[in-house]
């Protein structure tokens, strides 16, 4: 519609950022890419935040592709417009996944449904991190974040960078993974969005921040992800050139 178009606008780029135990066993078809690059349509005025706002119903997780065609880039837009049509203000803004970021998504979707043999339950962990992601990218833009809260932005994009660089040399360096070191940055990030979003964000989102990083830092499903001889690797492969883009760019 008209009034999600952002024309002309140039928006800061907030990338961010998941439970099984078996590992994965068989390859799934390329699909599409994930880290957020959230770009208002208009300077915004002061938003009140709702964390329950965007629900989505299972319903609306099916792709305009059909039942079993997931599209990260679909359910941003989806949970997007429903987190704006609940907001207090008529704050507008339009919200896109870039390509490579919506590569990545995609592809950490089809190592989560393999690895936890539950398509529903991989749809979740991606739905969550799609909602919280948005959720801080329109708190962020809308100047809802006070100077202590923006020094634990700048310290979990520091801490996300070096979790990034973390994943690429694990998998760039053989026999260098380490299951405990990536589990720990993953919960090192996942304690500061929680603190970022403490004053802003209900329980709920709260729970699924947990569920995210839970399922992305358990180390039973970082071990099947780099296994050597394992059907995982090709994902890896994808989401760690994906990763290497966006650093390359400076998004993450």
């Amino acid at each position: 519609g008209g009034e999600e178009e952002a024309a002309g606008s140039a928006g800061r780029r907030l990338p961010l950022p998941g439970s099984g135990h078996s590992s994965c066993q068989r390859r799934q078809p390329h699909a599409a890419r994930p880290e957020l690059r959230l770009r208002p349509s208009s300077p915004a005025g002061t938003c009140s935040m709702d964390s329950d706002s965007g629900e989505l119903s299972e319903g609306e997780l099916v792709s305009p592709a059909g039942p079993d065609c997931f599209s990260s880039k679909n359910l941003a837009l989806q949970a997007q417009k429903k987190i704006l049509s609940k907001m207090a203000t008529k704050t507008m803004a339009n919200m896109l996944i870039d390509d490579t970021s919506s590569e990545i998504f995609d592809e950490l979707y089809k190592v989560t449904k393999e690895h936890t043999r539950n398509k529903k339950e991989a749809h979740k962990i991606m739905k969550d991190l799609i909602k919280v992601a948005i959720k801080i990218g329109i708190l962020y833009r809308n100047n809802q974040f006070n100077q202590e809260e923006l020094e634990i932005v700048d310290k979990f994009r520091k801490k996300l960078n070096q979790t990034a660089m973390t994943i690429v040399s694990f998998y760039e360096v053989e026999y260098t993974f380490d299951r405990n070191v990536l589990a720990e940055l993953l919960n090192e990030c996942k304690d500061l969005v929680h603190e970022l979003v403490g004053r802003h964000l209900t329980p709920r989102s709260h729970g699924r921040i947990n569920h995210v990083f839970n399922h992305f830092a358990d180390v039973e499903f970082l071990t099947a992800l780099y296994s050597l001889d394992g059907d995982c690797r090709p994902y890896l492969k994808k989401i760690c050139d994906g990763i290497n883009k966006l650093l390359d760019e400076k998004v993450l």
